[in-house]
């Protein structure tokens, strides 16, 4: 073991630039630079990290729509006694199949470009 005194200044230089890194422990971060080995770092581009958080958001309101669009039909399911409501009724159903496929659709897009962003 070697144990070695930093200042607070030292050891939030060195936490800064530990985080950067794909190093999961300090210790094996700071055993890498002693040694010269090489040091792996994370590259974040800023316009990217921007658009996953309007992807998120967007996930989040099309999940919203969605939802609310499915308890609008299962309203109108009640009112089925009127002929009208159910011809609306069964066109929806289809309307509806294809918004939660489109939506299931962005969902698996968005899930591996965030998987492959986050690694």
């Amino acid at each position: 073991m070697v144990h070695v005194r930093l200042t607070p200044e030292e050891y939030q230089k060195l936490q800064k630039r530990f985080q950067k890194t794909t190093c999961r422990k300090l210790s094996k971060y700071i055993r890498h630079c002693l040694f010269e080995k090489q040091v792996i770092t994370n590259y974040r581009n800023a316009s990217l990290d921007d658009f996953m958080e309007e992807m998120s958001l967007l996930r989040k309101e099309l999940n919203y729509i969605g939802i609310n669009y499915n308890q609008v039909v299962k309203k109108l399911h009640s009112l089925w006694r009127i002929e009208d409501f159910k011809v609306w009724i069964e066109k929806n159903e289809k309307d509806k199949m294809i918004l939660w496929n489109k939506i299931e659709a962005i969902d698996k897009h968005l899930q591996k470009v965030v998987e492959t962003w986050l690694q």
